[in-house]
């Protein structure tokens, strides 16, 4: 038993339906996520699969087919740098000029210090 500012903590006066309950709801949170892990992981293969059975109906030769399949890093960094600036022009489009303008104060009576608020009283 803990005691903590005249609250008490007893373990055992947790039911075993809220323990259950917190049981099942981490192994179906950990279950998804791993689940959707092997899916990710699974992805290309699936793809490489599904366009080498559409490039097989078109009669292309195997070889043919690797090649088609294979993206060199040039050809990666080209798809990646275009998907950038798609998603970067989807916003407004903004002018970048800073422009510093020197702005002169003129004098004003309502921020003075002469005329506060104790300045009539006199002792």
């Amino acid at each position: 038993m803990i005691f903590c500012n005249n609250i008490t903590f007893d373990i055992f006066n947790i039911d075993m339906m809220a323990i259950s309950m917190t049981v099942v709801g981490y192994t179906v949170v950990f279950s998804a996520l791993a689940l959707m892990v092997l899916i990710l992981i699974r992805v290309s293969r699936i793809q490489r699969y599904i366009v080498s059975r559409k490039l097989r109906k078109k009669g292309k030769a195997k070889t043919e087919i690797q090649s088609e399949l294979s993206l060199t890093g040039d050809e990666n960094a080209a798809i990646c740098t275009a998907l950038y600036l798609y998603f970067t022009e989807l916003h407004d489009e903004e002018k970048y000029a800073m422009t510093i303008h020197k702005v002169s104060k003129t004098y004003s009576p309502w921020s003075s210090k002469i005329y506060g608020v104790m300045n009539g009283i006199k002792n």
